[in-house]
C-alpha cells in the first residue's frame, strides 16, 4: 500500500470523525459556537486534502459516476455548510445560531455517500 494511498485515508476518516463530532456536538448543544465552526474547516480541510490525494491515484481525472458526483456534491455542500457557519457565527442571530444544526444534519448525511461508496469501491479493487 502506498504513502499515499494511506495518508488519503487517514485524511478522509479525520474527516469524517470531525465532521460527525462537529454535526452531532453542535446539534447536542443545540447552539453554534466558534468551535464548531473550527471543526468543521478542520473536517473540511481533512477531507479535501484526501480527496485530492484519492484524485492523483487515480490518474487526475474525473471520471463521471455516483461516487464522483456524490463526492463533488459533498464537498461543495461542506464549504457552503462552513461559510455559513462562520457568517452565522459572526453575525446571526441567536435564532440562527440555534437552528443551524437542521442543515448540518443533512449535509453529514449527504457527505456519508461518497464515503461509504469509495470504502466499497476501494474494498472492491
Amino acid at each position: 500500500m502506498s504513502t499515499t494511498l494511506v495518508v488519503s485515508i487517514v485524511a478522509i476518516t479525520a474527516a469524517l470523525v470531525l465532521y460527525t463530532i462537529g454535526v452531532f456536538w453542535e446539534r447536542r448543544t443545540g447552539n453554534l459556537k466558534v468551535a464548531h465552526v473550527v471543526v468543521f474547516w478542520a473536517g473540511l480541510a481533512c477531507d479535501t486534502l484526501g480527496t485530492s490525494m484519492m484524485g492523483q491515484l487515480a490518474g487526475g481525472t474525473f471520471q463521471l459516476g455516483l461516487h464522483a458526483v456524490t463526492g463533488a456534491v459533498a464537498i461543495a455542500l461542506m464549504a457552503f455548510h462552513a461559510i455559513w457557519a462562520t457568517r452565522t457565527v459572526a453575525v446571526g442571530t441567536e435564532q440562527a445560531r440555534r437552528n443551524f444544526h437542521r442543515f448540518s444534519i443533512v449535509v453529514w448525511a449527504i457527505w456519508l455517500i461518497p464515503y461509504v461508496s469509495g470504502m466499497v469501491l476501494g474494498m472492491s479493487r
